[in-house]
């Protein structure tokens, strides 16, 4: 597990310079500071390094020289850097978001806790990161339009769209290349090298179907079991999937206290007391993970006739990977309307049936 997060900056007149650390009792020297300064700046590209120095064990991401940020995670010995670094790409992206007013300092303590848990993130999780970003996601709609682009055209894209200036567009493709959602590839005769879309993020909330079948069986009273079920229904016939919607519930469950609550309540319908006993697994603050929940109407609370309440999932959250199978039509235009060279649509074809089995192996094997 991380000790600590440090944020650094070099400066021509006093040379490192720590802007901000969690927890504030860690000890980093001046001289180590300086190593990790050194040794992004033989390469003097935005990236991840990982470095030992003495007893201690470094991941350390640069921004680049447009912007000069440092974040360094502090690790134990026996930790694997490379299992933190998209979660650095991550962490340094809302740092910069954040600079005016110093409005990052205050989120420090939140983010380190968001990189302490990143290599444990299962698929689901990992996902539901991903599209958060802002930056991915505006290459999964531009890609979901157009299927394949230079890396080039993208760069400049991004570049004109994304005004709060900084993209690491290598950082970004290598996350996005790791969750299996785009290939980069070269083309004989294609200047820059081409990203296809070979997979798409589908998500949107849906019932607790194994919940509702026997609320009972689930821990509800029996005769709460209809309410239950009405409730249920009637948010589902005013539900309508939207980005904005699943932004909202991502923000709630990447929180790990949150969803380790989910967890729990996609099995069960439970009381105040069991929610208690999740303190064992970490969640510490149960009034507050109750009110992001009920927020973001994921959880419904019923009272029997002795006030006892139950809590019980509304509304479930689906994320997974899915074959873009609208890309073929796609292809078909771009061909017709020759906005895109043969041999760039030829390949893509045999990318798509690449994945199309990797895919269908893939759920195999989980069967």
């Amino acid at each position: 597990m991380p000790v600590g997060l440090v944020v650094m900056k070099w400066d021509e007149r006093v040379g490192t310079e720590i802007l901000a650390k969690y927890p504030e009792e860690i000890n980093i020297s001046d001289k180590t500071l300086m190593q990790v300064y050194s040794t992004h700046e033989y390469s003097g590209e935005s990236g991840m390094i990982s470095l030992m120095v003495g007893s201690l064990n470094i991941a350390s991401y640069y921004t680049g020289p447009d912007k000069g940020y440092y974040i360094l995670l502090l690790l134990n010995l026996d930790d694997d850097p490379d299992a933190y670094e998209s979660g650095l790409v991550d962490v340094s992206r809302i740092i910069l978001q954040n600079l005016d007013e110093d409005a990052y300092l205050r989120l420090i303590p939140s983010l380190f806790q968001r990189l302490s848990v990143y290599p444990t993130l299962n698929d689901e999780q990992r996902l539901a990161i991903t599209y958060q970003d802002e930056i991915k996601r505006m290459i999964i709609n531009r890609l979901r339009e157009e299927g394949v682009v230079s890396k080039s055209e993208l760069m400049v894209w991004l570049k004109d769209k994304y005004k709060q200036g900084f993209v690491d567009l290598e950082g970004v493709l290598i996350e996005l290349i790791k969750r299996d959602i785009i290939k980069e590839a070269s083309v004989k005769g294609m200047p820059s090298e081409l990203i296809f879309l070979t997979n798409d993020i589908i998500m949107m909330r849906v019932p607790p179907v194994q919940l509702l079948k026997d609320p009972a069986d689930r821990g509800l009273p029996a005769q709460l079991a209809e309410d239950y079920r009405t409730e249920s229904k009637r948010f589902f016939q005013n539900y309508r999937p939207s980005e904005q919607d699943n932004l909202t519930i991502i923000d709630v469950i990447i929180n790990p206290q949150v969803y380790e609550t989910l967890r729990l309540l996609r099995t069960a319908i439970v009381t105040r007391n069991d929610l208690e006993k999740l303190k064992k697994k970490g969640v510490d603050d149960v009034d507050e993970v109750l009110k992001m929940l009920w927020e973001s109407k994921m959880i419904q609370v019923f009272q029997d006739e002795r006030n006892n309440e139950y809590y019980a999932l509304l509304s479930d959250f689906y994320v997974d990977l899915i074959f873009p199978k609208y890309l073929l039509n796609v292809i078909k235009e771009e061909y017709e309307k020759k906005s895109k060279a043969s041999q760039v649509l030829i390949e893509y074809l045999s990318v798509l049936e690449n994945s199309y089995l990797d895919l269908k192996s893939t759920a195999k094997s989980k069967d």
